[in-house]
């Protein structure tokens, strides 16, 4: 069992950092907002810090999962920053979905103090954290990444390294952009569907047999029917995410306009005060 610290108790870091302890590993967890974290040990086993520093201090392993570039620069660098408290070898395993430039920054940033930093962003959602079967994009040096997949199983079903520093990223990147049309052809579909009077769960129940199959189809189509948008991942990263592959699509050419176009989808979702809801409210966009 390793000695590990968590940063960052969010809805995925919560039930990410309990796993871990719940299989015995030794954690000691940060969060902004202390009383979280207090929450925390009311659950689980292990130990709190004031600071990133603190936590990270003589870890095998510190993990993190927070919001986006500017908060994960703020529990990395500075003197109250993890890789300042870090011992020499140990490995930083960031879950948070930022852009392929942080996480090359801070791979450099890294090595130059004798530290290994892995990009490593998950797909599964709420429920993948909360059921230890998250999917994990990994990018870094191979050495390091291997050695963090056995302590990375204890919330993954999968894991795998897609290339050198940034790459995990821009998987991540790919995913959404899949999700992105994804969830607009089943919103327009489903909503498509109530206009020409058959019933959308009907419909779903046979398409889904066939080559219009998916996991969102399969996961949302019921609560997409009925309007409700209170499941998985919200509106709001969703358009972070959906910021950072259209600036990273600037950046090496792709062209993305059926991305962007679902991105201001989303903005309008935002709009009529979703910006909570779950990505599945596309739907609420088309029956406004």
């Amino acid at each position: 069992m390793s000695d590990v610290a968590f940063l960052g108790l969010g809805v995925m870091g919560y039930p990410m950092a309990g796993h871990l302890a719940k299989r015995g590993h030794a954690v000691t967890v940060y969060n902004r907002h202390p009383e979280k974290a207090a929450k925390w040990l009311g659950d689980y086993p292990g130990a709190r810090a004031a600071s990133p520093r603190e936590a990270a201090a003589g870890k095998d392993f510190v993990f993190a999962c927070v919001g986006a570039d500017h908060d994960l620069r703020q529990v990395t660098i500075g003197e109250a920053g993890a890789f300042a408290g870090m011992r020499t070898d140990a490995v930083f395993v960031d879950h948070t979905t930022t852009s392929a430039e942080v996480a090359r920054e801070l791979f450099a940033a890294a090595k130059e103090r004798g530290l290994h930093f892995v990009d490593a962003p998950v797909s599964g959602g709420q429920a993948g954290a909360v059921n230890g079967a998250l999917t994990i994009m990994v990018g870094g040096d191979e050495e390091p990444v291997a050695r963090a997949e056995p302590v990375a199983a204890s919330y993954a079903r999968a894991y795998r390294r897609m290339g050198g520093a940034g790459a995990g990223q821009l998987t991540k990147m790919v995913n959404q952009i899949c999700i992105a049309g994804l969830v607009e052809g089943l919103a327009e579909g489903i909503h498509f569907a109530k206009k020409a009077g058959l019933d959308p769960i009907q419909v779903i129940d046979v398409i889904s047999k066939g080559a219009a199959q998916s996991w969102q189809m399969d996961n949302r189509h019921k609560t997409m029917a009925e309007g409700k948008f209170d499941f998985g991942f919200a509106v709001d990263w969703m358009r972070k995410d959906l910021g950072i592959c259209l600036d990273e699509a600037r950046r090496n050419g792709a062209k993305l306009p059926v991305s962007a176009l679902v991105d201001q989808f989303y903005a309008e979702v935002q709009a009529m005060g979703g910006g909570r809801f779950d990505t599945s409210s596309l739907l609420a966009r088309l029956e406004k």
